[in-house]
């Protein structure tokens, strides 16, 4: 696997990246379930027998982003314990579990023919990966590629350069110990912006897909200069809207874990839309608990004339991933208004409702256009893991090919297989 140093040319080093992923993705995309289940166990085991050495390069992270003044949320997307490193070993082991994507036959018809026509899923190609912050991804996306069949070239931010080398490098031993090529997984070992830049113009022809995490000016970025199609995962603008028939003791335990079990995540709510006829008594009650637990409330003029430690609300706010224990909050007029607010201020991540009318809630679940949509239940289960894909590689909020969370067969393509005996076309 080629190292970039100060006496290599950077396109160079980056198109040999390309033509290495290309060749051992020929490789891949032929490797039975077994023989990739088996390399996700090896990967497993290497990161749990690499534990010390993986946490000993992200103390080096946290030290570096803590002289540089990086917010609380950013500090705790890249911190690593012994929990969180046990959780990518199991995570690991649960994508081995799932069934592979590669070679499911979506449907089959025959035609008067007697021609037998079947869609069947086969892997993209070259995925190229560029996050943020969490060095968790390294390893969820490259499992992902792995088990649908992909190659894989990963950028990460340069604020978890340390810990994204160690996991890469105990994710490639285990690929080693399972016969596959260690150029499967490739990580791009140069802080340098101008990889990006490479990366997005395909390197040769040979990614096929580029894969954005993180804020919105890398999306913005990657979708203005990328020459390959783009998935993106944008920001997280995620709401929670109590309705007037909401079951406040239900709401109150939804609004806090949705809130503030993370604040940091892609998931959390950052707006809390409230129904006006239960308002006074909602924001009472949740309002101040939030408050209690150092949650900052920034709300329009009618919350503010029920819970005066409200702080005034800008437009802006509204379209603010906070990403701390910050909370916007609305009072709404109906459950169409709420609607209108999700669908003209969110970013078509995840937004709930917390009802006890069916009707309402699936009123709500049909409007609102957002790639996940939930009932009395936090937005926090938005998240690849809890809906049973073994991991994500993001959020996709966009319309084309994936939306929600990004698991391995969302990362696979289709082709038609036809069988006949002998039919010639008049």
């Amino acid at each position: 696997m080629p190292n970039f140093n100060a006496e290599n040319n950077l396109s160079e080093y980056m198109n040999e990246l390309g033509r290495l992923a290309r060749k051992s993705y020929s490789e891949l995309r032929i490797a039975d379930s077994s023989t990739k289940n088996y390399a996700l166990k090896k990967m497993a085991e290497e990161i749990r027998k690499k534990e010390k050495q993986i946490l000993l390069a992200n103390d080096l992270d946290i030290s570096r982003a803590e002289n540089k003044s990086i917010s609380g949320s950013l500090l705790d997307r890249l911190k690593l314990n012994s929990a969180r490193v046990n959780d990518i070993a199991n995570s690991l082991e649960k994508i081995a579990l799932l069934p592979d994507p590669i070679g499911s036959v979506d449907e089959s018809w025959t035609q008067p023919n007697g021609l037998i026509f079947s869609k069947v899923r086969v892997p993209i190609g070259v995925i190229g990966m560029i996050y943020e912050s969490r060095p968790n991804v390294t390893s969820d996306a490259a499992a992902l590629c792995l088990k649908s069949g992909n190659a894989c070239i990963l950028r990460g931010g340069s604020e978890g350069t340390s810990s994204n080398k160690a996991i890469h490098k105990a994710l490639t031993k285990g690929l080693e110990r399972s016969g596959l090529p260690k150029e499967t997984i490739q990580l791009v070992n140069t802080t340098d912006r101008a990889a990006v830049g490479l990366l997005l113009s395909g390197l040769d022809k040979n990614i096929d897909l580029i894969i954005p995490r993180g804020g919105k000016n890398l999306i913005e970025r990657v979708q203005n200069d990328a020459r390959v199609p783009v998935l993106a995962h944008l920001e997280g603008l995620c709401h929670s809207y109590i309705h007037s028939q909401a079951d406040l003791d239900k709401a109150e335990a939804i609004i806090l874990n949705a809130k503030l079990r993370r604040t940091g995540i892609c998931g959390a709510t950052e707006t809390m839309l409230v129904d006006k006829l239960i308002a006074h008594k909602a924001l009472k009650r949740i309002g101040k608990e939030l408050i209690n637990n150092n949650c900052k409330i920034l709300g329009d003029k009618a919350s503010q004339e029920i819970l005066p430690n409200i702080i005034l609300a800008k437009e802006s706010d509204y379209i603010t991933e906070h990403l701390a224990p910050i909370l916007n909050v609305k009072i709404v007029e109906n459950i169409d208004e709420a609607i209108g607010h999700i669908n003209h201020y969110g970013s078509g991540h995840t937004d709930a409702i917390i009802t006890e009318n069916e009707n309402c809630a699936a009123h709500f679940l049909k409007n609102v256009d957002s790639a996940i949509c939930m009932h009395n239940t936090s937005t926090q289960f938005a998240d690849g893991g809890e809906f049973g894909f073994g991991a994500e590689i993001g959020i996709a909020t966009g319309r084309l090919h994936a939306r929600g969370p990004v698991g391995a067969k969302h990362l696979t393509t289709y082709k038609y297989q036809v069988t006949g005996n002998g039919q010639i076309r008049n």
